[in-house]
């Protein structure tokens, strides 16, 4: 049988060997509806609108963290025997790993108050749905194991470190595909070299590195920090991604009082804006298009408030940002956000939705305490030249850095009362 090529510009050829039934059911996989509707919704949300190359899907990071993990499980392959079965539901699970993500990143999951992992796990389980059938198709039980290892039950394993951990195949593509289409370059690093590294702890079921691969992990860990620093919490994106957030809580309070006109009734939007269960045809239909129909809708509509956000989202008339992250001490904060929400009302705007307080926060390296659960993720382990195990943290004195939480603090304001705002602050913000 003819094998299918995928060029990826991450990880250039992904190859599927068709006369392999584990390659075929991947393949009908990627054309699953469920999964075909990624490619409607942005991986990085709003961040086009700062970072215009920023176009990319979430369909293709999934296909990309498939065969990330691909070639992780067959480097591992080769220092122990890797179970096909199990092989074959990590593989799954990278492919499937987002499936349930709604319009616009995490803004949405937020407001509609349903998270994307649990929705992945019943559109897996769902037997109306193209992956559930696929999957029966190639084992009976593929669907409920594949939603087994995504809930981390009974516990952790290597598997589980592969799809969801400190040095898994989802943070390792999402870096470099979002590095690439940003034209940042802030997240590059060597994942070959990370992957050669990788090895595992057969006391405890657990991916760990060698000694070889400490300076590639580092360059890893800081590819993070300085991914989170200038792209994900780049002003611009932080106030596009705001606006979402006051665009959709506004909707949501219009939708019910039935205040709101949809572009169609009991469109998907609706449904899930509501945190009401979705079909599987509705959740097709859930997506970055039927949202941005529903923004363009509501431009035209009766509420002001409302209107003006969507018409700031669709032409790029973003708040305007005072930053003071400077700052620590909480008490000036809060009074300084007091007066801005005073002087914008003064002024006549709306203290709820014409500016909002953005903190935005990560720690780029975690370290866990002896209190973690089977299903916590856990420090990255170092096997050292005497085949002893010990945590990054410790063989790396790089990393302490790492462990201190990146964080902003800025006031994104309506740029109709963003002068007034920087006027009634005055001297304080100095």
């Amino acid at each position: 049988m003819a094998e299918k090529i995928i060029r990826d510009p991450v990880h250039d050829v992904i190859a599927f060997r068709m006369e392999r039934p584990l390659d075929r059911m991947l393949f009908g996989l990627l054309n699953a509806a469920e999964l075909q509707r990624l490619r409607r919704v942005r991986q990085l949300g709003m961040a086009h609108l700062a970072y215009p190359g920023a176009d990319h899907s979430r369909y293709s990071h999934s296909l990309g963290v498939m065969e990330t993990a691909r070639r992780i499980l067959d480097h591992l392959a080769g220092e122990i025997e890797i179970d096909p079965g199990r092989r074959t539901v990590c593989l799954v699970a990278a492919l499937l790993h987002d499936l349930g993500h709604g319009p616009f990143s995490h803004v949405f999951e937020r407001i509609s108050g349903v998270r994307h992992e649990e929705l992945t796990c019943r559109v897996i389980e769902d037997p109306d749905s193209d992956v559930h059938r696929l999957l029966r198709e190639h084992e009976a039980q593929l669907p409920q194991s594949v939603a087994d290892l995504m809930r981390c039950q009974p516990g952790r394993s290597v598997f589980s470190d592969v799809l969801c951990s400190q040095l898994d195949a989802d943070r390792f593509d999402y870096l470099l595909r979002d590095s690439l289409m940003t034209g940042s370059q802030y997240g590059g690093f060597d994942l070959r070299w990370v992957i050669h590294a990788m090895t595992i702890d057969p006391a405890g079921d657990r991916l760990a590195v060698t000694w070889k691969g400490i300076s590639a992990v580092e360059a890893y860990l800081q590819s993070r920090y300085h991914m989170y620093r200038n792209v994900y919490f780049h002003k611009v994106v932080r106030s596009a991604d705001g606006m979402v957030k006051l665009a959709l809580q506004r909707a949501r309070r219009l939708a019910v009082q039935d205040r709101l006109t949809w572009p169609a009734p009991e469109s998907a939007v609706h449904q899930a804006l509501l945190g009401r269960r979705l079909s599987i045809e509705q959740f097709r239909d859930l997506d970055d298009v039927s949202l941005l129909h529903c923004f363009k809708v509501w431009t035209g509509g009766d509420d002001a408030i409302l209107a003006g956000l969507c018409r700031g989202l669709l032409f790029r008339q973003l708040y305007k940002v005072i930053d003071f992250s400077h700052r620590q001490d909480g008490q000036w904060v809060s009074d300084v956000v007091q007066r801005a929400v005073a002087a914008v009302e003064e002024a006549g705007g709306d203290g709820d939705y014409d500016l909002f307080l953005d903190e935005p926060a990560d720690t780029p390296y975690e370290l866990y305490g002896p209190q973690r659960t089977a299903t916590a993720a856990q420090e990255i382990m170092v096997r050292g030249p005497d085949g002893r195990l010990s945590e990054f943290a410790a063989a790396s004195p790089f990393t302490q850095g790492l462990c201190r939480q990146l964080s902003f603090r800025r006031l994104h304001v309506n740029a109709r009362y963003h002068q007034t705002v920087l006027e009634a602050l005055g001297s304080s913000l100095q």
